[in-house]
């Protein structure tokens, strides 16, 4: 081999066969002139000119050592995704959703049958692997339209300072935030009539309210973020009269002022001008064809307490409507420090979503998908746990957000201490993504996520709107059997008692043995017997600063994992 290599390079032979196939096909067609020569002639030519092509360029090496087949590299380089998630991937792989997780929602939104025989994938002998005790004696239930009030009740107002006066009954699983420019405007169209029909929330994402959310009237929760987008004025700041205009329309059932997403938690964006069509412009408040840009934080407010103050504010002009807002958990002391602005005001936000880091239906850079941001167990537990130490948690609800997908996934993190669960790749999965993970090129192949108009008539509304809404009726069905099984009446029922985790080859223990506790008012009387979470951040967290008061200190023998950090602690709601 390494001497005919020698004499000719074997790498071009893919090319001299198709210089071969030119010269017959010519001499062939002088003789007989036949159509099938013609072809033959055509196709050598145009392999041939490719071969050269490829030897002369300079940007590929491989093309420039391998002319014409080296595209085979390129190729397979594209479909490598589809080949290993359809014949090589098993089906409990979680890349980032695992074969049978899609499976499920796609199942579930059809109306398929979503039972499964011959028992479990999972290897239930794993170490992580958990499950729900089942009571022997479980209830029965009249149904699964599982709801939570938020902003107080009907019966029992809300008691912060400037109240919430509109009260929202909201199902415990919602859409998560979702701009329209990220989606398409067709998927727009069916998540909101999938949410009307189906009785459920769903949330705008920071691109505001566009046209094409106000089409069929399902219920809103109207994101506003960094850039105020639906709220601005020219410079960028906050408007009070363009917020009132939209966040005083019946559709909208909640204001979420958005600090942080798990998909980039810390990371502002940029929307190249060019993507800014006069819808995208329309909906945002911004000019046509101009970079739009998301700034990495808010400049309505500068310190916790003028944080509170914009919620108070936020939730008088919208007419008294539940008002929170979703961050996904960074610094511990930031945290401590909303809190204490909370003591100090007497405002309190009616709800707080917490957003994992494992989240994120948007685009961000490797890092900050990989490695920034505290994930959704740890970040809803340290939540959860101080507001319970501070006596706010009865007048607070909480939201979780994070590769949310089964009833039991809500189950679980409702017995972490969420009121509600939302999701987002999960409805995007029941609008048809099949996790080409191609969303930030505007090529997606089932019309989800682009802004081109061809592409989006692969997704029709109609069709789509009813699976949307049958993945939530489905889902919800399944999670009135688990609670049923648990013997419990309602999700709300559920805590770390009712969850086991297995341990090692010998060793289960439930959840609530695993994760501390936090006596209820524990931070305001008793911090030195708390978690070192506690002891070493809360004293550095003031209300007039974001900053630490001191430059923060961890005891060299204290262990170095991410308890340190983030307490695995959960109480009782």
């Amino acid at each position: 081999m390494n001497h005919l290599h020698k004499l000719f390079p074997v790498r071009y032979t893919v090319m001299v066969l198709c210089m071969l196939l030119l010269l017959v096909g010519i001499v062939a067609l002088a003789m007989q002139g036949s159509a099938w020569w013609w072809l033959a002639v055509l196709a050598g030519a145009a392999l041939s000119l490719l071969g050269l092509r490829d030897r002369r360029q300079t940007r590929h090496a491989i093309l420039r050592n391998y002319p014409v087949i080296g595209h085979m590299r390129f190729f397979l380089e594209f479909i490598r995704p589809e080949m290993r998630q359809y014949f090589i991937e098993s089906d409990t792989e979680a890349l980032p959703f695992s074969r049978a997780q899609r499976s499920l929602v796609y199942q579930r939104a059809k109306g398929d049958p979503d039972n499964r025989p011959f028992g479990t994938l999972i290897d239930v002998g794993a170490r992580g692997y958990e499950w729900i005790n089942h009571s022997m004696t479980p209830t029965r239930l009249d149904g699964h339209d599982f709801r939570v009030w938020i902003g107080g009740s009907p019966d029992a107002p809300s008691l912060s300072a400037s109240p919430c006066t509109q009260p929202y009954h909201a199902s415990v699983f919602n859409i998560s935030a979702m701009s329209f420019g990220a989606l398409s405007a067709n998927a727009i169209l069916a998540l909101n009539k999938g949410a009307q029909i189906g009785g459920f929330a769903h949330d705008t994402g920071e691109g505001s309210i566009s046209q094409h959310h106000r089409v069929h009237g399902g219920d809103l929760i109207w994101e506003v973020a960094s850039g105020y987008f639906g709220c601005r004025n020219d410079d960028g700041s906050f408007s009070e009269e363009r917020y009132i205009a939209n966040a005083t329309q019946p559709q909208v059932k909640m204001i979420e002022l958005k600090l942080s997403q798990g998909a980039k938690p810390g990371h502002g964006g940029v929307l190249p001008g060019a993507k800014v069509t006069p819808e995208i412009a329309a909906a945002r408040g911004i000019p046509v064809g101009i970079d739009c840009i998301s700034p990495a934080r808010h400049s309505a407010f500068s310190t916790p307490e003028e944080m509170m103050h914009f919620i108070a504010r936020l939730r008088t002009l919208s007419g008294g409507k539940p008002t929170g807002f979703k961050f996904c958990l960074g610094h511990p002391w930031e945290w401590f420090a909303i809190v204490k602005a909370m003591l100090k005001t007497g405002i309190t936000p009616d709800f707080i979503v917490v957003d994992g880091a494992e989240g994120g239906t948007g685009a961000a850079p490797v890092e900050f998908t990989d490695h920034v941001g505290v994930p959704l167990q740890e970040g809803l537990l340290l939540v959860h746990n101080t507001l319970i130490g501070v006596n706010l948690r009865d007048r607070i609800m909480l939201g979780a957000a994070g590769k949310v997908i089964t009833a039991f996934d809500i189950t679980r993190m409702m017995a972490l201490g969420a009121d509600w669960c939302n999701a987002g790749r999960g409805f995007m999965m029941a609008l048809g993504c099949i996790q080409a993970q191609t969303c930030h090129t505007g090529n997606c192949p089932t019309g989800v996520t682009t802004q081109d108009g061809v592409r989006q008539q692969a997704l029709v509304v109609p069709d789509k709107a009813t699976r949307v809404a049958q993945f939530h009726k489905s889902t919800l069905h399944a999670l009135q059997e688990l609670v049923q099984a648990a013997g419990l009446k309602h999700p709300s029922e559920l805590n770390a008692h009712h969850i086991v985790r297995r341990i090692s080859d010998t060793e289960v223990r439930l959840l609530s043995n695993l994760l501390l506790q936090v006596r209820p008012g524990a931070l305001l009387d008793d911090l030195e017997h708390q978690h070192d979470v506690f002891r070493t951040y809360w004293p550095l967290a003031s209300a007039e600063s974001f900053q630490p008061l001191a430059q923060p200190h961890v005891k060299p023998s204290a262990p170095a994992d991410h308890q340190d950090m983030v307490p695995q602690a959960a109480g009782g709601r």
